[in-house]
């Protein structure tokens, strides 16, 4: 270990390391790994804790770049390259790249110290020799020419697979296509959506805008607030202490509104995870009715009951059950509406999440898509007579959307879609296609990519 690091007190780029190579050791998320490693525990300060946060979001964003120009200077074969220092390289490379307030001699010897802590002198020489040649070389790199393969040279200079690079140019064009890419590279604001139990969006703005640089309302959702640059961690923030938001982006809260779960009624949260949307239903019911809020993991569940404590949310009731397996309908009885958030692919949330760029597959897809329909056949028998089940996905891909629907009512004669969406924002409306489903695209709305379809049972 460097001299300049002691064991006891990682600097940012330290943790920066450690976190890229558990995401790159392991199945779990990003966001678990960093409220671990990042949370409120983390003993980096705040400046220090930005600054990892930039370095891990922007290696991941950027990941097919970087590693197009390790391959490019390297003496090593690529997939010969130690794990933990292509992340070390990458780091570097980002910096030399993308952060223009680092000089060049920091991003180059820090890396190397990084180096150091675990691997002999020839391979810190590797390290310093090919981040020094990039540094002064890098302006002269050869990339895939568009004219010869477009797909190859978008996927590089952009920075994402070519599997889905190749999806995309079919089905949106070249020009398009980079704009999605475009959409998804930019950083996105926070968005949070007011707890109306408890504030107005107008009070709850004034409230947040003493702690944030930029604050603005959000354009479709008449509940959500978009900022910058919180002076602190967000749950430090005192209207987060009160219960006065909670973070979601505005596509995901203009699902509820799709739903439009009214008070007294009968709801099931059919994937209900830490409770984004689990809340927001509470609050259009004006907190009276009754919520089975479902998830198969206990540790959800747990952190949900935490969450509708905080919003002061009183009509959840947490089930634990796996839809994998049929409910049992004398268990749960039937539901005026049920809202299944499915699992998915999540490629409509990468702007937030970069890491699911590289994680993502054809092959999951079709896995996505079987999961999708068999959760939704699960559910269909627990919805009343001219009651509603909303399906919808943090994805913009076909396979997870209009195919899972149209597969979905051929197995179900009983249902039909539902166009006519009573309690949806008119300042949303431009967002439902023809069929009455809700789709949103981050180069289109400056929002995370979701879809969603209203299924309304016969009586």
């Amino acid at each position: 270990m460097s001299p300049n690091h002691p064991t006891h007190a990682p600097n940012a780029r330290q943790q920066a390391l450690a976190i890229l190579n558990r995401l790159a050791k392991n199945r779990l998320t990003l966001d678990s790994i960093l409220e671990e490693m990042l949370g409120k525990d983390s003993t980096l300060s705040r400046s220090d804790r930005a600054l990892a946060n930039m370095l891990i979001f922007g290696v991941l964003r950027w990941q097919g770049k970087l590693d197009w120009m390790i391959a490019h200077f390297s003496k090593t074969p690529f997939h010969k390259i130690d794990p933990n220092i292509l992340n070390i390289l990458r780091l570097g490379i980002f910096q030399i790249l993308f952060l223009n307030r680092v000089p060049i001699s920091a991003a180059v010897n820090t890396s190397v110290d990084l180096a150091k802590s675990t691997s002999p002198v020839w391979v810190v020489q590797y390290v310093n020799g090919l981040l020094r040649n990039v540094a002064r070389h890098h302006e002269d790199t050869p990339f895939p020419d568009p004219e010869h393969d477009r797909c190859a040279a978008l996927a590089i200079s952009k920075s994402f697979p070519q599997w889905l690079i190749k999806k995309w140019l079919v089905r949106f064009g070249p020009e398009e296509t980079e704009s999605i890419c475009d959409a998804i590279n930019a950083i996105p604001p926070i968005t949070v959506r007011t707890n109306t139990l408890a504030v107005t969006r107008d009070k709850l703005k004034k409230a947040l805008g003493n702690n944030v640089k930029t604050i603005s309302h959000t354009r479709f959702s008449p509940l959500g607030v978009n900022f910058v640059s919180p002076a602190m961690p967000i749950p430090d923030l005192p209207s987060f202490q009160k219960g006065w938001f909670q973070v979601q982006d505005e596509a995901a809260q203009l699902v509820t509104f799709l739903l439009n779960p009214k008070p007294g009624e009968t709801i099931l949260d059919a994937c209900a995870g830490q409770g984004g949307k689990t809340a927001h239903m509470a609050q259009m019911m004006q907190n009276r009715g009754k919520i089975l809020a479902l998830d198969h993991s206990r540790d959800k569940l747990n952190r949900l009951a935490n969450e509708m404590k905080r919003l002061g949310v009183s009509i959840v009731n947490p089930f634990q059950h796996d839809l994998n397996t049929p409910i049992d309908i004398q268990q749960t009885g039937m539901f005026d509406r049920i809202l299944l958030d499915a699992p998915c692919s999540g490629l409509g949330v990468m702007r937030r999440n970069p890491d699911i760029k590289w994680r993502a597959s054809k092959k999951k897809l079709s896995g996505c898509h079987r999961k999708q329909l068999l959760f939704l056949l699960n559910l269909a028998p627990l919805v009343k007579p001219n009651g509603k089940i909303v399906y919808t996905v943090c994805s913009i891909e076909p396979e997870e959307n209009e195919q899972v629907i149209k597969a979905f009512l051929k197995q179900q004669p009983g249902f039909k879609m539902e166009k006519d969406h009573k309690g949806f924002p008119e300042t949303a409306t431009s967002l439902l296609d023809k069929t009455g489903c809700l789709k949103t695209f981050p180069h289109l709305h400056d929002t995370d990519g979701f879809f969603s379809a209203c299924l309304k049972r016969s009586s």
